[in-house]
């Protein structure tokens, strides 16, 4: 007997990555059980948030036309649909970017007292932005971290490029603390760059992280809790046609995805075990996947992803496939067991 009746599937965000967290959605969607579960698609998107499809246990996807989408009421988290009022009892965030990965969204729900896919709203905050998340990771000594320095808008650009310049070597990766999918991320191969590189990554936040490249392997593993113990995927190694696995390389077929990586034994042991650690050390839930390189001198960690792509041709459905496991019953097991 499932926990849990009817779900609803949040997508779209506030953020740049809008259009691809719909795309995960409504994969997400797609995939639930059918025969478990009633399943209704909102997409939120600057505070207008409406049903744009619904799916009765046992029926067909039933997709509502522009015009004809019943706006969310938000003092309750439920929605009419042909003079039916219809409560959900389970959320599963598929938001990439605030408010969805950034914690606000998850606080919303814990107030109202409904079960959620993603980590709490705490540990969202943490996660979501890049500076005060690899200065926990950091803290704990489970894995390498590269050297960095942070700025915040309204600063002196030019004597913060000469630090940078000072401190770090060349290439850097400037990089804005909040969002994904590389938006607003750009190499910097020498002193001269940087400046025009921050200012760029201002346009996506308030805050910036400037990284010291570190050379090697691009490894991701993603790490899940079912029935209090937690488990991890196999990994996947990043190969980019381009200098790095930007936007073009995660979304236009500019990149490999090896799945399993070729490695050996050693290196996905370190790998999982080290997203195991971080995965319970930030008391993460959900699905998480965490991103690192792998270089001469041990893993590096990169960033954490508390809500990780989810269409047919992300990462973490590449893995859960790897592992030989079936993608609906996976996203019932995070439902019922999660």
């Amino acid at each position: 007997m499932a926990a849990y009746k009817t779900i609803a599937v949040v997508y779209g965000s506030d953020s740049s990555e809008w259009e691809v967290a719909c795309r995960s959605g409504e994969f997400t969607a797609s995939r639930i059980d059918g025969y478990k579960y009633d399943i209704y698609e909102i997409f939120a998107r600057f505070g207008r948030w409406q049903l744009v499809a619904y799916k009765k246990k046992d029926a067909m996807r039933v997709p509502l036309p522009e015009g004809a989408r019943p706006e969310v009421d938000k003092t309750d988290f439920s929605v009419n649909v042909l003079g039916e009022k219809v409560s959900f009892d389970y959320v599963y965030i598929m938001q990439h970017g605030a408010p969805g990965e950034s914690g606000q969204l998850q606080g919303y729900f814990e107030m109202l007292g409904i079960p959620f896919s993603s980590c709490s709203s705490s540990v969202s905050a943490i996660a979501f932005d890049k500076y005060a998340c690899k200065s926990y990771i950091r803290d704990l000594g489970i894995v390498k971290c590269a050297p960095d320095a942070f700025v915040h808008k309204g600063a002196d650009i030019d004597a913060f490029a000469a630090q940078i310049a000072a401190k770090l070597q060349f290439p850097v990766f400037v990089k804005p603390t909040i969002g994904g999918s590389s938006f607003g991320v750009t190499m910097v191969k020498d002193p001269s760059g940087l400046a025009t590189a921050v200012k760029f990554a201002f346009s996506e936040g308030p805050t910036v992280l400037v990284e010291q490249g570190i050379h090697g392997r691009e490894l991701t593993c993603a790490a899940y809790r079912t029935g209090g113990v937690v488990h991890t995927l196999p990994i996947i190694e990043i190969i980019s046609d381009n200098e790095y696995f930007d936007y073009d390389a995660k979304y236009n077929g500019h990149s490999r995805e090896v799945c399993p990586a070729d490695a050996t034994p050693e290196v996905v042991r370190l790998v999982q075990e080290t997203t195991a650690h971080i995965y319970e050390n930030l008391d993460c839930s959900g699905v998480v996947r965490m991103d690192y390189i792998l270089a001469e001198d041990g893993l590096y960690f990169l960033e954490v992803n508390t809500i990780p792509g989810m269409t047919s041709a992300s990462l973490v459905p590449k893995m859960v496939r790897a592992a030989g496991l079936d993608m609906t019953d996976f996203l019932s097991d995070i439902i019922e067991n999660g």
